[in-house]
């Protein structure tokens, strides 16, 4: 039987993870985009942690990222999510959210699910392209969510800032979960996958 210590520290602290992500889907989720006007820095840095959906969303990119792509390019995954989350959020100042982006940007989450069951068993083009739509659709959701009159610059340096304090926290619970059991790395992606399921389920 394998003792090895790294390994029960990283299993300890995934548990505590999926523990604090269940709490939070079953206190939030009817709460994911509650209001609308928001407007400056701390709104735009808070904006990413209100919402279940983009909480998942942001750290299965870091943690695919880390668990995917080589050394040298796991900050690839964030940049490309990071940069189509700015496009989204101008297209979603001038048109809205829409009546289907909130069940968009469900069930991204739950193909992010799916992305991490597959793992390296799907070529990185097809997450990249994921990656980048599912920022795309964040990025709609946040913008349309701005307050009008008030500074778009600094709501956008305050999400994108929280968006990737968010890849980073993925990052390095992609970097513990390589040293798990790959059945934790199982139970982990398909908890998402069935998160983000049952979140696009009460939006259509």
């Amino acid at each position: 039987m394998n003792t090895s210590p790294s390994i029960f520290p990283a299993t300890s602290m995934v548990r505590r993870v999926c523990v604090a992500a269940a709490m939070m889907l079953a206190a939030g989720i009817a709460q994911a985009h509650e209001g609308h006007g928001a407007h400056g820095l701390a709104a735009g840095l808070a904006h990413p942690f209100a919402g279940v959906d983009h909480l998942l969303a942001m750290i299965a990119v870091g943690i695919w990222s880390a668990a995917v792509l080589p050394a040298a390019q796991r900050l690839a995954g964030p940049a490309f999510f990071l940069l189509a989350l700015l496009a989204g959020a101008f297209i979603g100042v001038q048109t809205g959210a829409g009546v289907y982006i909130e069940a968009g940007v469900a069930l991204s989450v739950a193909l992010f699910g799916v992305l991490l069951l597959a793992r390296r068993q799907l070529p990185a083009a097809a997450g990249f392209a994921l990656v980048a739509a599912a920022g795309a659709l964040h990025g709609v959701a946040h913008g349309a969510e701005w307050a009008a009159g008030s500074s778009f610059a600094a709501y956008a340096a305050g999400f994108m800032l929280g968006s990737a304090l968010l890849h980073a926290a993925g990052l390095a619970a992609g970097a513990a979960l390589a040293r798990v059991p790959a059945w934790v790395w199982r139970v982990q992606a398909a908890g998402l996958g069935v998160a983000g399921l049952f979140m696009f389920a009460s939006r259509i």
